[in-house]
């Protein structure tokens, strides 16, 4: 059985990890969720994409202690994105939901933080546990964590090992909604449908923008948007997407996107 399984809804690209019992992730399991990733930022049909994990009860516990302990070292090759295929792949323009179906502890729940948007099911948890068995949070929670949560609830959460659910974090503003376990995967696909209507330039360029100008001041970000290296921004205005979208809003019609 494939441990990473893919499925295309229409211009979704849906990632599910299954790897029984904790959907636990080592190096051939992060390069296989990298693979995934990469079909979903090279296949032009593609717009979005979903990274679930199969079952009900764990989304992921991170990185397969089993595996370490058997010899498999922190810094084997991740593949092309890093651990779990998605926490360090930068070249990655395209937006991905993550949709939470259940436990999302270390590396899984840095997993849920390199995606654009958290959906989330009712019983959900999350927690860095790095600091409870001598690691650190180092495939992102460190950095992400306290950026998507006001520092102080950050950092008591990576410094104690807590758990919080769905429901605390959504009120935090880190999960965008929770739902029901059998409403999760529909709430997913509506999100990242609506996502899929809009133009592919335009969600890549927004991708592209934010990524370049996290931490940086208003004054400062205008300055990287208006001056840095990037090519998905600077081909919008002329690109035949913005002329139909503009022409689709004056003929009163749905826009047709090419994605050129």
């Amino acid at each position: 059985m494939d441990v990473v399984r893919v499925k295309r809804r229409g211009r979704v690209l849906e990632v599910t990890l299954d790897r029984p019992k904790v959907n636990a992730i080592d190096a051939a399991t992060s390069v296989a969720l990298g693979e995934a990733f990469r079909e979903l930022q090279d296949d032009d049909e593609l717009s979005v994409g979903i990274i679930t994990g199969a079952g009900e009860r764990f989304f992921s516990v991170g990185w397969d202690l089993k595996a370490a302990a058997a010899g498999e070292p922190p810094d084997t090759d991740q593949g092309v994105g890093g651990f779990a295929g998605l926490t360090e792949y930068w070249e990655l323009k395209k937006p991905v939901v993550a949709a939470v179906n259940g436990m999302a502890l270390g590396g899984g729940f840095e997993l849920a933080l390199a995606a654009d948007l958290i959906v989330a099911a009712e019983h959900a948890e999350f927690a860095l546990t790095e600091a409870t068995i001598g690691l650190v949070p180092d495939a992102g929670g460190v950095i992400r964590l306290p950026r998507r949560l006001p520092r102080a609830a950050a950092m008591e959460m990576m410094l104690t090992g807590r758990r919080a659910g769905a429901g605390e974090l959504e009120r935090w503003g880190l999960v965008l909604e929770t739902t029901t376990s059998a409403q999760l995967m529909d709430v997913a696909r509506g999100l990242a449908g609506r996502i899929a209507a809009c133009a592919p330039l335009s969600l890549q360029a927004i991708k592209e923008i934010d990524g370049v100008t996290q931490g940086a001041s208003e004054r400062d970000a205008f300055g990287i948007m208006r001056e840095a290296d990037l090519p998905v921004y600077r081909r919008i205005y002329d690109s035949d997407d913005a002329a139909e979208g503009i022409a689709s809003v004056s003929e009163k019609r749905a826009p047709r996107w090419t994605g050129r």
